[in-house]
C-alpha cells in the first residue's frame, strides 16, 4: 500500500497534500516554523526525497481524525446522516404506476448508447442522503460506516488547503498561507495527489476500476466516450464543484447547440437546393451582355456581369429566405439556452449540496496588503481591522487600467486598418496579375490572403493582450483573488472580442459602403481607391471571415490545449532519461512524483476555458445571420473540446484543489451582453449587408407583382437591372466608350439630375430603418417574455427543498430523542417519551 505512493511509509495513514521544496532553497527558518505550526494544529508531515532529482524533497501531509472533524464543523462541511425518503401523495402514487409502465416498455426498446453504465460507476452515497453541517456534538446523528472513508480524498484535502492557508510562518497578522510561501520560494508547489495510475494492466469491464481516477479515464476521457452524458457525479467527487460545474455548462452548451446547428444546416441546404432556382441568380449567370465598371483604378479589365455567376450562387447559400427565420431563431435560442441553464445549475447545486453554501470570507491579496499596510478599516464582515485601498486612490488606478484598455483596443483598430489598406494595394496588384486565374478570381484572392494575414496579427497580438492584461490588473490592487480574477476575465473577454470581430465589424457594416461612385471614388491618401463590394454583395467576404477565423483559431486552440501539455510532460520524461532513470524505475515511481512530473493547472485556473468558449459563444450568435453554419462548426469543436479539456484533466495535469463554487461567476453576465449584442448585430446584417431588404423593396413596390401582394421569385424578375445604375465610361478618360453597370441607386448620364439618389434609394433606406427597428422590438419582446416565463428554479425542485428542510428539522429532532434515551437507558434513569 504504501509503495503505491497514497499513504505514509506505516502504509495506514492516508496522504492529503503535497508540499513540495528544494533543499537548497534559502528560505529555511520560514519552512520549519511554517510545519512546525502545521503539526501544532493537529496536522502530521513525512519527508521523502525524490528518486529523479536529489535537489527535490516532498513532504506528505496526512489530516487524522480528529483534526478532521474539527475542521469539518468550523467549515460548516454538510455530511451525510440518513438516507433519502421522498414523500409520496396522490400525485405521486397515480405517477408510480404510470412510471412503472414506462419502465417496462423502455426495457423492450434498445439501450440508449449515450448513458452511461451506471453499474461500472461508483455508489455515490452522499447524492442520495440528507446532509447537515456537520458537529462533534452531533456526531452520532451522521451516517459513519468507516472513518476512513466518511470525509471523500477531495473533501479531505479541501480542509488541508484551509489549514495551510491559515497557517502562520512568521510573527505577523499577515505573515501566514501556502500562497505566500509558494510566492516567496520557500516552496515549489503544493498539490493533492491524484488517486493512483489512469491507466490498469486489466481491462475495466472484467477486473473493475483501481480508482476514481482510472474509472474518470475509462468512462469519460477517454476518444471512445465522445457520444455518450458525462459522469457529472464523479467528476465533482474528484475535482470539485468549481471544475464540475465549468464541464456541467460545457455539456449543457453542447448539447443546446444540436438544435442550433440542425436548423442552421436546413437554412444552409435550403439556399443550396434552391441555389439554381434563384430569380436573382439566374439573371446574375445569363447577363452576358451587361458590362460591370472597372473596380480598380489600373490595370482593369472590363468584365461582364454573368462573370460573376459563381459568387451570386455562394452567396444565396447565406443570403435567403431563410435568413430571417435563422437570426430571429438564435436570438430566442441564445435567450432559452440561458434561462434553461439556470434551472440546470439549480439541480446541480440540489444534488452537489451547495444550496446553502456561501463563500468564506477570502483572505487579502498579499500584493494588497503590502500596498496599503499603513490604511486600515474594520472588516464588516469579520469585525478585525485590515487593509483599505482609499476611493480616490482606487479611482485613479481604474482611470488609468480604462485608459489602458482603450489604448489596446485603438491598438486593434490601427491593426485592422493596416489590413484595409492591404487589401487596397493587393486589390491593383491581383488585378493586374500575369496568372489568368488569379486575375480573374482577384477579388476572391484579395479577401484571402486579408483573412490570413488578420488571422497571423490575431494570434499575434492575444500574446501581447494578456501581458498588458495582467500589468493593468495588478495596477489595480483588487482585495481578493476572486476580485483579480474577475478584473483579468472581463479584459482579456474585451481583447480577444474586439481584436477577433474588428475586421468581420469593418466588412459587415463598412466595406463598400463610402466607396463612392464611377467617377467620383472616395480616395484613401488621395491615393488608393476605397474597396467595393463585389457584384453579388459584400456578404460573401463577411462569410468567408467568419468562416477561416472560426475553423482556425479552433483548430490551433485545440492543438494548443493537448499539444503543448504533451510536449511539457514528453520533456519532463526525457530529463529523468537523462539522469539515469530508465523506463521501469518510472513506472515504479511513487504517485506524488509522478505527479509533480505533470504541469500544474493553469495560473488563473478555468479563465482560459470559458474564455474560448465564451468568445465561440459570439462567434455563434453575433453574426449568425451572415454564417449559419458557425452552429454547427461550434458543435463539432465541442464535442472535441470536452474530451480534450478530460484528457488534460485526468492525464495530463496534476490534481487541481477541489474548490466549491454554485456557478459559473462573471461569465453568466458576458453571456447575457452577447447575447443583447446578437439581436442587434444580425439586425443590422440583414438590413445593411445582405441583400434581403433590397430585394423585399423592389418585389412589393417596383416588381412585377407590385399589385398582387405576395412575394414569389417569379416577383424579382428584373431585379438585377433594377439595382444596378448606369455611368458613361467616356467620363473615365481610360479610352473606353459606351455604358458600364455599377451596384447602387443612381439616376443615368441623361437624366436632368445625373448621378443623384433615385426614389428607390431612399425606399430602400427608411425599409432598412423601419426593419431594424421593427426587427429588434420584435425579438427583444420575445426575449423577455420567454426570460419571464421560464422560472429559475423547477417548481418540484422548490417543493423537495422545502419539504426536505422539513424532514431534516424532524429527523434531527428525533435521533436527538432517541440518543438521549439510550444515554438514560444506559445510566439506568427513568425512560420518557416526552422531550427532556
Amino acid at each position: 500500500m504504501a509503495s503505491s505512493g497514497l499513504f505514509f511509509k506505516d502504509g495506514k495513514k492516508r496522504i492529503d497534500y503535497i508540499l513540495v521544496y528544494k533543499k537548497s532553497s534559502p528560505q529555511v527558518e520560514k519552512r520549519s516554523t511554517f510545519e512546525k505550526n502545521l503539526r501544532a494544529e493537529g496536522l502530521m508531515l513525512e519527508r521523502e526525497p525524490a528518486v529523479t532529482n536529489s535537489d527535490i524533497m516532498f513532504i506528505k501531509i496526512h489530516c487524522p481524525w480528529e483534526t478532521l472533524c474539527k475542521y469539518a464543523e468550523r467549515m460548516n462541511i454538510r455530511m451525510p446522516f440518513r438516507k433519502k425518503c421522498y414523500y409520496t401523495d396522490w400525485r405521486s402514487k397515480t405517477m408510480g404506476s404510470l412510471q412503472r409502465n414506462i419502465r417496462e416498455l423502455k426495457s423492450w426498446l434498445p439501450r440508449n448508447p449515450m448513458k452511461l453504465d451506471k453499474e461500472a460507476l461508483p455508489d455515490l452515497e452522499e447524492t442520495d442522503c440528507y446532509t447537515a453541517p456537520f458537529s462533534r456534538a452531533r456526531i452520532h446523528h451522521f451516517t459513519i460506516n468507516n472513518k476512513d472513508s466518511f470525509f471523500s480524498n477531495s473533501t479531505r484535502s479541501r480542509i488541508v488547503h484551509h489549514m495551510l492557508q491559515r497557517t502562520k510562518y512568521e510573527d505577523g497578522k499577515s505573515k501566514m498561507g501556502i500562497n505566500r510561501l509558494l510566492n516567496n520560494g520557500t516552496y515549489e508547489a503544493a498539490f493533492p495527489p491524484h488517486e493512483g495510475s489512469h491507466k490498469s494492466r486489466h481491462p475495466i469491464k472484467t477486473h473493475g476500476a483501481q480508482n476514481h481516477r482510472h474509472l474518470l479515464y475509462e468512462r469519460w476521457a477517454r476518444w471512445g466516450m465522445w457520444y455518450k452524458y458525462q459522469p457529472l457525479d464523479l467528476i465533482r467527487r474528484y475535482f470539485g464543484e468549481k471544475i464540475g460545474l465549468y464541464f456541467a455548462w460545457l455539456g449543457w452548451y453542447t448539447g443546446m447547440l444540436i438544435p442550433a446547428a440542425l436548423v442552421g444546416l436546413f437554412v444552409f441546404l435550403y439556399g443550396l437546393f434552391t441555389m439554381d432556382s434563384s430569380q436573382v441568380s439566374k439573371e446574375i449567370c445569363e447577363a452576358n451582355e451587361t458590362i460591370m465598371c472597372p473596380m480598380c483604378e489600373r490595370n482593369c479589365t472590363l468584365q461582364k456581369l454573368n462573370e460573376s455567376c459563381i459568387y451570386a450562387k455562394v452567396t444565396h447559400l447565406f443570403d435567403n429566405g431563410g435568413t430571417v427565420f435563422f437570426a430571429i431563431f438564435m436570438a430566442i435560442w441564445a435567450t432559452v439556452f440561458l434561462e434553461f441553464w439556470k434551472r440546470r445549475r439549480a439541480v446541480l447545486t440540489y444534488d452537489w449540496d451547495l444550496i446553502d453554501w456561501e463563500d468564506e470570507e477570502e483572505e487579502l491579496r498579499p500584493q494588497f496588503e503590502a500596498k496599503y499596510s499603513q490604511v486600515e478599516r474594520v472588516n464588516p464582515i469579520t469585525g478585525k481591522p485590515e487593509p483599505f485601498q482609499p476611493f480616490p486612490d482606487k479611482l485613479s488606478r481604474l482611470m488609468v487600467s480604462v485608459s489602458g484598455i482603450f489604448f489596446m483596443i485603438s491598438l486593434v483598430l490601427t491593426a485592422v486598418f493596416a489590413v484595409v489598406v492591404y487589401r487596397l494595394v493587393a486589390m491593383e496588384q491581383f488585378a493586374s496579375f500575369k496568372w489568368y486565374f488569379i486575375k480573374k478570381y482577384w477579388q476572391f484572392a484579395t479577401s484571402g490572403t486579408g483573412v490570413c494575414i488578420n488571422f497571423m496579427i490575431i494570434m499575434s497580438l492575444n500574446v501581447v493582450y494578456e501581458k498588458v492584461a495582467y500589468l493593468l490588473t495588478d495596477l489595480e490592487h483588487p482585495r481578493t483573488e476572486s476580485e483579480w480574477e474577475n478584473s483579468f476575465a472581463l479584459k482579456m473577454f474585451l481583447f480577444q472580442f474586439v481584436n477577433l470581430n474588428s475586421s468581420i465589424f469593418y466588412i459587415a457594416f463598412f466595406l463598400g459602403r463610402f466607396a463612392g461612385r464611377p467617377g467620383k471614388y472616395n480616395k484613401l491618401f488621395n491615393r488608393w481607391r476605397l474597396e467595393e463590394c463585389h457584384p453579388s454583395g459584400c456578404l460573401i467576404d463577411l462569410c468567408l471571415q467568419m468562416g477561416v477565423i472560426m475553423v482556425l483559431k479552433q483548430m490551433w486552440n485545440n492543438f494548443m490545449e493537448l499539444g503543448y501539455p504533451l510536449l511539457q510532460n514528453w520533456w519532463s520524461r526525457r530529463k529523468m532519461k537523462r539522469r539515469g532513470q530508465s523506463v521501469e524505475n518510472k513506472i515504479s515511481l511513487p504517485q506524488w512524483e509522478k505527479d509533480w512530473n505533470l504541469q500544474p493547472m493553469n495560473l488563473h485556473g478555468l479563465m482560459d476555458e470559458y474564455l474560448e468558449m465564451v468568445l465561440q459563444f459570439g462567434f455563434t450568435t453575433i453574426f449568425v445571420a451572415a454564417f449559419p453554419l458557425a452552429p454547427l462548426l461550434a458543435l463539432l469543436n465541442n464535442i472535441i473540446e470536452i474530451r480534450l479539456d478530460a484528457y488534460k484533466f485526468v492525464t495530463q495535469w496534476r490534481r487541481p484543489m477541489p474548490a466549491r463554487a454554485t456557478d459559473i461567476g462573471i461569465w453568466y453576465g458576458i453571456l447575457e451582453g452577447i447575447g443583447v449584442l446578437a439581436v442587434i448585430t444580425n439586425a443590422f446584417v440583414i438590413a445593411i449587408t445582405s441583400d434581403y431588404i433590397p430585394r423585399f423593396v423592389y418585389a412589393y413596390k417596383y416588381g412585377p407583382c407590385t399589385d398582387q401582394g405576395y412575394r414569389q421569385e417569379k416577383c424579382l424578375k428584373g431585379y438585377v437591372n433594377s439595382s444596378l445604375s448606369v455611368f458613361d465610361l467616356s467620363e473615365l478618360g481610360m479610352g473606353y466608350s459606351g455604358y458600364c453597370r455599377y451596384r447602387d441607386y443612381r439616376a443615368p448620364p441623361w437624366s436632368s439630375t445625373p448621378y443623384e439618389f433615385t426614389l428607390q434609394f431612399w425606399h430602400v433606406l427608411a425599409a432598412r430603418l423601419a426593419f431594424i427597428i421593427v426587427f429588434e422590438h420584435l425579438v427583444f419582446g420575445i426575449k423577455s417574455f420567454i426570460a419571464y416565463l421560464i422560472p429559475d428554479i423547477p417548481k418540484d425542485l422548490c417543493d423537495r427543498m422545502r419539504r426536505e428542510k422539513y424532514l431534516v428539522q424532524e429527523m434531527m429532532y428525533e435521533a436527538e430523542l432517541e440518543h438521549l434515551q439510550r444515554e438514560r437507558k444506559k445510566n439506568g434513569k427513568q425512560y420518557h417519551h416526552e422531550w427532556p
